[in-house]
Protein backbone atom coordinates (compact mmCIF):
# COMPACT_ATOMS: atom_id res chain seq x y z
CA UNK A 1 0.00 0.00 0.00
CA UNK A 2 1.14 3.55 -1.08
CA UNK A 3 2.15 5.58 1.99
CA UNK A 4 2.06 2.93 4.67
CA UNK A 5 4.22 3.63 7.47
CA UNK A 6 7.00 1.18 7.91
CA UNK A 7 6.37 -0.90 10.52
CA UNK A 8 10.07 -1.20 11.06
CA UNK A 9 13.06 0.68 10.08
CA UNK A 10 16.69 0.98 12.41
CA UNK A 11 19.72 2.27 11.82
CA UNK A 12 22.72 0.53 13.78
CA UNK A 13 24.50 3.96 14.34
CA UNK A 14 27.96 3.56 16.09
CA UNK A 15 28.51 4.88 19.92
CA UNK A 16 29.41 8.58 20.01
CA UNK A 17 32.79 7.50 21.88
CA UNK A 18 34.20 6.33 18.16
CA UNK A 19 33.61 9.64 16.63
CA UNK A 20 36.42 10.76 19.62
CA UNK A 21 38.88 7.80 18.39
CA UNK A 22 37.79 9.02 14.71
CA UNK A 23 39.38 12.90 15.59
CA UNK A 24 42.16 10.88 17.43
CA UNK A 25 43.68 9.41 14.29
CA UNK A 26 43.82 12.42 12.76
CA UNK A 27 46.03 13.65 15.77
CA UNK A 28 47.76 10.75 15.71
CA UNK A 29 48.32 11.19 11.50
CA UNK A 30 49.94 15.07 12.64
CA UNK A 31 51.96 13.61 14.94
CA UNK A 32 53.46 11.35 12.70
CA UNK A 33 53.66 13.99 9.88
CA UNK A 34 55.13 16.48 12.12
CA UNK A 35 59.01 15.89 10.78
CA UNK A 36 57.59 17.52 7.75
CA UNK A 37 56.43 20.57 8.93
CA UNK A 38 53.33 22.94 9.25
CA UNK A 39 51.54 22.04 5.90
CA UNK A 40 52.11 18.17 6.28
CA UNK A 41 50.50 18.45 9.97
CA UNK A 42 47.32 20.32 9.20
CA UNK A 43 46.63 17.88 5.86
CA UNK A 44 47.76 14.80 8.38
CA UNK A 45 45.03 16.20 10.98
CA UNK A 46 42.43 17.01 7.94
CA UNK A 47 43.03 14.04 5.70
CA UNK A 48 43.35 11.61 8.72
CA UNK A 49 40.50 12.44 11.22
CA UNK A 50 38.12 12.58 7.27
CA UNK A 51 39.20 8.79 6.26
CA UNK A 52 38.55 7.83 9.75
CA UNK A 53 35.13 9.74 10.19
CA UNK A 54 34.22 8.24 6.69
CA UNK A 55 34.83 4.38 7.84
CA UNK A 56 32.73 4.84 11.12
CA UNK A 57 30.24 6.78 9.25
CA UNK A 58 30.45 3.55 7.16
CA UNK A 59 30.23 0.93 9.04
CA UNK A 60 27.26 2.86 11.29
CA UNK A 61 25.41 3.44 8.70
CA UNK A 62 23.86 -0.24 8.47
CA UNK A 63 20.11 -0.37 8.94
CA UNK A 64 17.30 -2.91 9.14
CA UNK A 65 14.33 -2.69 8.07
CA UNK A 66 10.59 -4.44 7.11
CA UNK A 67 9.62 -2.89 3.59
CA UNK A 68 7.16 -4.10 0.71
CA UNK A 69 7.12 -7.68 2.16
CA UNK A 70 10.83 -8.09 2.85
CA UNK A 71 13.30 -7.97 5.82
CA UNK A 72 16.48 -5.38 4.43
CA UNK A 73 19.11 -5.97 6.79
CA UNK A 74 22.37 -4.53 5.37
CA UNK A 75 22.83 -5.44 1.92
CA UNK A 76 20.44 -8.36 2.14
CA UNK A 77 16.31 -8.33 1.30
CA UNK A 78 14.96 -11.70 1.93
CA UNK A 79 11.27 -12.06 1.37
CA UNK A 80 9.15 -12.25 4.70
CA UNK A 81 7.96 -15.78 2.91
CA UNK A 82 11.44 -17.18 3.46
CA UNK A 83 11.36 -16.52 7.18
CA UNK A 84 10.34 -18.45 10.09
CA UNK A 85 10.68 -18.27 13.94
CA UNK A 86 11.91 -15.13 15.35
CA UNK A 87 13.86 -15.69 18.85
CA UNK A 88 14.50 -12.33 20.91
CA UNK A 89 18.31 -12.66 22.31
CA UNK A 90 19.17 -11.00 25.53
CA UNK A 91 22.66 -9.80 26.12
CA UNK A 92 24.23 -13.19 27.50
CA UNK A 93 22.23 -15.00 24.58
CA UNK A 94 23.47 -12.57 22.15
CA UNK A 95 26.79 -13.07 22.81
CA UNK A 96 26.42 -16.79 22.98
CA UNK A 97 25.12 -16.52 19.26
CA UNK A 98 27.70 -14.96 18.05
CA UNK A 99 30.43 -16.78 19.39
CA UNK A 100 30.40 -20.70 20.26
CA UNK A 101 26.74 -21.71 19.28
CA UNK A 102 27.11 -19.22 16.03
CA UNK A 103 26.96 -21.53 12.93
CA UNK A 104 29.39 -20.41 9.86
CA UNK A 105 26.61 -20.32 7.52
CA UNK A 106 24.44 -18.00 9.17
CA UNK A 107 23.59 -14.38 7.96
CA UNK A 108 25.15 -12.01 10.16
CA UNK A 109 24.14 -8.26 10.47
CA UNK A 110 26.85 -7.97 13.50
CA UNK A 111 27.58 -4.94 15.66
CA UNK A 112 29.60 -5.49 18.28
CA UNK A 113 28.03 -2.32 20.30
CA UNK A 114 24.72 -3.30 20.60
CA UNK A 115 23.66 -5.87 23.16
CA UNK A 116 21.06 -7.66 21.75
CA UNK A 117 19.99 -9.15 19.17
CA UNK A 118 17.40 -10.93 16.63
CA UNK A 119 17.64 -14.83 15.43
CA UNK A 120 15.69 -14.70 12.70
CA UNK A 121 15.00 -19.07 11.28
CA UNK A 122 15.42 -19.28 7.24
CA UNK A 123 13.12 -21.41 5.73
CA UNK A 124 13.29 -21.70 2.50
CA UNK A 125 15.31 -25.28 1.14
CA UNK A 126 16.77 -23.61 -1.69
CA UNK A 127 18.94 -21.21 0.45
CA UNK A 128 21.88 -22.82 2.59
CA UNK A 129 21.57 -20.00 5.25
CA UNK A 130 19.96 -21.52 8.46
CA UNK A 131 19.27 -18.77 9.97
CA UNK A 132 20.02 -14.72 10.08
CA UNK A 133 21.47 -12.95 13.26
CA UNK A 134 20.54 -9.30 13.87
CA UNK A 135 22.33 -7.01 16.15
CA UNK A 136 19.32 -4.60 16.87
CA UNK A 137 18.91 -2.23 20.01
CA UNK A 138 14.86 -3.29 19.75
CA UNK A 139 14.87 -7.10 18.78
CA UNK A 140 10.98 -6.94 20.81
CA UNK A 141 9.65 -4.70 18.08
CA UNK A 142 11.28 -5.71 15.54
CA UNK A 143 10.17 -9.36 16.11
CA UNK A 144 6.80 -8.12 16.37
CA UNK A 145 7.10 -6.04 13.22
CA UNK A 146 7.81 -9.10 11.41
CA UNK A 147 5.08 -11.14 12.70
CA UNK A 148 2.73 -8.01 12.00
CA UNK A 149 3.03 -7.60 8.36
CA UNK A 150 3.34 -11.47 7.99
CA UNK A 151 -0.15 -11.60 10.00
CA UNK A 152 -1.48 -8.84 7.20
CA UNK A 153 0.04 -10.94 4.32
CA UNK A 154 -2.27 -13.60 4.99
Amino acid sequence: MPGAPQPYDERLTVPRSWWVLAAGVGVAMALILFPLGPLAILAGLVGGAALAMMAVSSYGSARIRVVAGSLVAGKARIPLEALGETLVLDPAETVAWRSHKADPRAFMLLRSYVPTALKVEVTDPADPTPYLYLSTRSPQRLADALSAVRTTAR
